[in-house]
């Protein structure tokens, strides 16, 4: 076998390759950017997407993919000669969904700086200061420039060149003190002065700088930079110098802080002083979105404004929205400003095993992290907090706390003075924070579908996503919006790049509502997991509420009704969903309503099948059912006192104070209305769908959906025909027969009504028969039978005094003058309509009596009486508006536009017609083309005349 010949790599500096003795060419730009990617990642897969994201930023071309596989074989074939085309070879290898380089330990300088620095820090721990100076000494000689110098300055961020210089700022700060320690100041002087000249308002090289000038003897040189440090910090930042550069100011003095003379300081004494922490996590460089908020957070740096406790937490704070993401990216971003060192702990505050960091945990961290030896830190939480804010008194350090659990996890870990940063991650609200501390909060939400589809193109190639544009929709659609659910998809696809993408959408859709299309043996964290650890982090009565919320079918549920569902009292619910909303299993998007984001719903439908039998879950939906159909009918019969809708079982609910508080509940209810109706009839609770059905009949009717009430209608009839009811099928027959009237199905209509009218006849349903007839004279209105229109609301009127209905008599009473009117007898139409508004105020029907109104007002327009039909027509219009009627006041418009027309009044006509047509447009009624007639008709006389 012949011998594998060595190959070396440089990034420190230029990115360079040599194989053996030999310089070998890296290929242009983008082929050494790419392999600096594969350097800096040590040997760890690189995603393609990172790749391409490095190459091109944000709107890579749709080749990307395809040119970074042609440089990936250019590679390939440079590190290994004679490789045969389409071989995978052994250098350059394919896996997680991208590329990885393998070398050997010495083979990249990055991997031996690092290997030195463990060294050097473990001399330093066995009191070995001389050699720990030897070994940072040659590991900082491995650089030989900045990362990647040779590449464009906006690539090289893109890389994370910035958060690499800040790693050999802080071994070179480790470098001085061992220097001072072992002695030997002037062995790393030369580098200070260049580190310093490149960073001039880094404090901690300064106060190293200037301490080390005076421990050589160059004490002028050494209080002249002290002083230009001095001018900087003040011009730049408007700040004054820090303890540390102050302390290295009276060093050079030889003066202590009283201004005494000074003794020499001791070796030891710049050791024992606090080393500067670079512990944030590694930056993402494919960071995708969020730049309207990384703006928001750069902003106050920007404007030059004081920063301190930042709060983030995500929409709600659910689980993969991605805080962590950004907040690591923003504190990559800033960390130049807090040149102290950069803070980070995750404190699993919804880890999934439950263990949450202890606070003094995570203060006894940092405070070694800070150099405070452990012997020096003090029992108990509130003693080791305040050593803690001590040491960062005066100091700019940058404080990232992840995954908090509340606001009582934090307060201890939190700076206690000016120019620091505190940046908190949670799921939980942390208003305590916001409250006490002057945190500013700010929330992230699930990506639109142009995030999203930015996120999947730069993982996946700008090619591949154009290529599929349906796909990748109905991708984005199953994700959500949650990133983390967008990069299991992505990983998913990118791990097979020869599968099309609408094999994974098939294979999302396939999960049918569960999580299982985000869950990939092997990774990590996926999406359920995720979820899980806000689930764990609740108490077991909101927990089982959760799990409940997945069987309400609609968008947002209200307290009252998850109290329903859950079988609680209300308070209790409340008090529960707050519980929820604080670690942002639901979100709250109006007061009093609550929501769950669609995977947070399926996680929940899995918990549900996991932890309740099916009589639970059966137990609940009819609890759930029940609460809608007893709101619906009381709602109902506030709006139409005439309606005959059955009632339901009385579940004890208050009463509706009046119909605009029905209106109000039935209009929040609105988004998940239809949808509890079809969830009724799919569960096997077919009445309830029915008795919702006929409830919801005067809303549809009154606001004008009438597409959602044909929806539903077909669905009661479906379930009145399997309960094999007669009555409920007339009934459900006459709802569908109204319902498609409204929307011009005439024939279909008349059938139905027909057929309601021969049940309700044989079972001698009074009430039945006489709504019947109402209905069916409407129908006769629309096909021009005035006089059949007219026999059967008289039919109605008699059996509705027959069955004593009040209410009922005085709605057909109008109708009958109605059609009076409308056959030219106006006189019995007016005694008729007046009749009826006398009754209907007597009853308090406010939407009866704008009928009236309106009836009588059309009756004196034929009677040519002007005056007194826009009178009455106004009284419609004020009591149609205050009782949000559109459809009902668009016609009183119309007809409203016909009385000034008749009065010579075009512009009147002009302004009523045009606002009828508005409402009915919006409506998408196709009596929207009648108005529009009307207007043209009335702009061909204008002009004519």
């Amino acid at each position: 076998m012949p011998q594998r010949v060595p190959v070396r790599f440089t990034v420190l500096g230029p990115v360079r390759v040599w194989r053996g003795a030999e310089e070998l060419d890296a290929g242009g730009p983008q082929a050494r950017t790419m392999l600096a990617l594969l350097l800096l990642r040590a040997g760890q897969p690189v995603p393609v997407s990172e790749i391409v994201d490095v190459l091109w930023g944000p709107g890579p071309p749709p080749t990307a993919v395809n040119v970074v596989r042609r440089h990936v074989g250019s590679l390939r074939r440079l590190l290994e000669p004679g490789l045969p085309a389409r071989t995978p070879g052994n250098r350059l290898v394919r896996g997680a969904g991208g590329y990885r380089l393998l070398t050997d330990g010495d083979d990249v300088d990055l991997v031996r700086f690092r290997e030195l620095r463990q060294e050097a820090r473990r001399a330093v721990a066995e009191g070995a200061p001389g050699r720990a100076v030897e070994l940072f000494e040659r590991a900082l000689s491995l650089w030989a420039g900045p990362v990647a110098s040779a590449v464009a300055p906006d690539v090289r961020e893109r890389l994370g060149a910035d958060a690499l210089e800040r790693e050999r700022l802080a071994v070179l700060r480790e470098a001085a003190d061992a220097a001072a320690h072992a002695g030997l100041p002037g062995a790393v002087l030369a580098r200070l002065r260049e580190a310093t000249t490149a960073h001039p308002l880094d404090e901690p090289l300064l106060a190293r700088l200037v301490q080390a000038l005076a421990a050589t003897g160059r004490r002028a040189e050494a209080l002249a930079a002290s002083r230009d440090a001095r001018r900087r910090l003040a011009e730049e930042l408007g700040i004054d110098p820090g303890p540390e550069l102050q302390e290295a100011h009276r060093t050079a003095l030889g003066t202590t802080g009283d201004g005494d003379p000074a003794e020499p300081p001791p070796a030891h004494a710049l050791a024992a002083r606090p080393v500067v922490p670079a512990q944030l996590p590694h930056d993402l460089p494919a960071f995708t979105g969020r730049h309207a908020e990384l703006a928001e957070l750069l902003d106050p740096f920007a404007a030059g404004e004081p920063v301190g406790t930042v709060l983030i937490s995500a929409l709600g704070g659910m689980a993969g929205v991605g805080k962590t993401t950004l907040a690591v990216h923003w504190a990559h971003r800033v960390a130049g400003r807090y040149p102290d060192g950069q803070l980070y702990a995750d404190l699993r505050g919804f880890a999934p095993s439950g263990t949450v960091t202890d606070p003094g945990e995570a203060v006894r961290g940092f405070l070694h992290a800070l150099g405070v030896p452990p012997e020096h830190v003090p029992q108990g939480l509130a003693a080791q907090a305040a050593l803690y804010r001590s040491v960062l008194a005066g100091r700019r350090v940058l404080v990232l706390l992840d995954n908090a659990r509340d606001a009582e996890q934090v307060r201890p870990l939190l700076p206690g003075t000016p120019g620091c940063l505190a940046i908190v991650t949670s799921r939980d609200d942390l208003t305590g924070l916001v409250a006490a501390h002057g945190a500013r909060s700010l929330t992230l939400r699930p990506f639109d579908a142009g995030q999203a589809r930015d996120l999947l193109a730069g993982r996946l190639g700008a090619g591949r996503i154009a290529a599929e544009p349906r796909a990748v929709d109905e991708i984005i659609a199953r994700c959500a919006g949650l990133p983390l659910a967008l990069a299991c998809v992505a990983a998913r696809a990118a791990l097979r790049p020869d599968f099309p993408l609408t094999a994974v959408a098939a294979e999302l859709r396939e999960a049918r509502g569960t999580l299982d299309g985000f869950t990939r043996p092997g990774t990590p964290v996926d999406v359920a997991t995720v979820f899980s650890w806000s689930a764990r982090a609740v108490s077991s009565a909101a927990a089982r509420l959760f799990r409940l919320l997945a069987l309400h079918p609609g968008p947002e549920v209200s307290a009252p009704t998850a109290a329903a569902l859950a079988g609680l009292p209300r308070h209790r619910a409340r008090s529960l969903l707050g519980e929820l909303a604080a670690v942002h299993l639901v979100t709250e998007p109006a007061p009093g309503r609550y929501g769950l984001h669609d995977l947070l719903r399926a996680h929940a439908g899995g918990l549900l099948a996991e932890h309740h039998t099916e009589a639970e879950r059966d137990e609940a939906r009819d609890r759930l059912f029940r609460h809608y159909a007893e709101r619906a009918h009381a709602a109902g019969a506030l709006l139409d006192p005439s309606g005959d809708a059955p009632a339901p079982p009385d579940t004890g609910a208050p009463p509706f104070a009046d119909d605009s508080a029905a209106l109000a509940w039935l209009t929040a209810e609105h988004p998940a209305l239809p949808a509890v109706v079809q969830a009724a009839a799919t569960t096997g609770h077919d009445r309830y769908a029915c008795l919702l059905a006929w409830a919801l009949e005067p809303y549809f009717e009154r606001r004008g959906h009438w597409h959602d009430g044909l929806a539903a209608q077909r669905t009661a009839l479906d379930s009145a025909l399997r309960l094999g009811d007669p009555v409920l099928e007339a009934r459900a027959l006459r709802g569908l027969g109204r319902a498609e009237g409204r929307l011009g199905l005439s024939d279909e209509s008349r059938a139905r009504l027909r057929r309601a009218l021969t049940l309700f006849t044989l079972a001698a349903d009074t009430v039945g028969l006489a709504g019947t007839h109402r209905s069916l004279g409407w129908a006769c209105e629309q096909e021009g039978d005035l006089a059949g229109a007219l026999r059967h609301n008289q039919l109605a009127l008699e059996l509705y005094r027959t069955a004593g209905s009040r209410p009922a008599q005085a709605s057909v009473l109008n109708s009958v003058g109605w059609y009076h009117a409308l056959r030219g007898e106006y006189r019995p139409a007016l005694a008729r309509c007046f009749e009826a508004l006398a009754l209907l105020q007597d009853l308090g029907d406010r939407y009866g009596q704008a009928a009236a109104w309106d009836s009588i007002a059309y009756a004196y327009h034929c009677l040519g009486r002007h005056p007194h039909a826009l009178l009455g027509y106004r009284n419609a219009l004020t009591l149609y508006r205050a009782l949000g009627a559109p459809y009902p006041e668009a016609d009183t418009l119309v007809r409203m536009g016909d009385t000034h027309l008749a009065t010579g009044d075009r512009e009147g006509a002009r302004a009523a017609w045009e606002q009828a047509l508005a409402l009915l447009t919006r409506l998408g009624h196709p009596d929207a083309e009648r108005v529009r007639e009307r207007l043209a008709g009335r702009e061909e006389r204008s002009g004519a005349g």
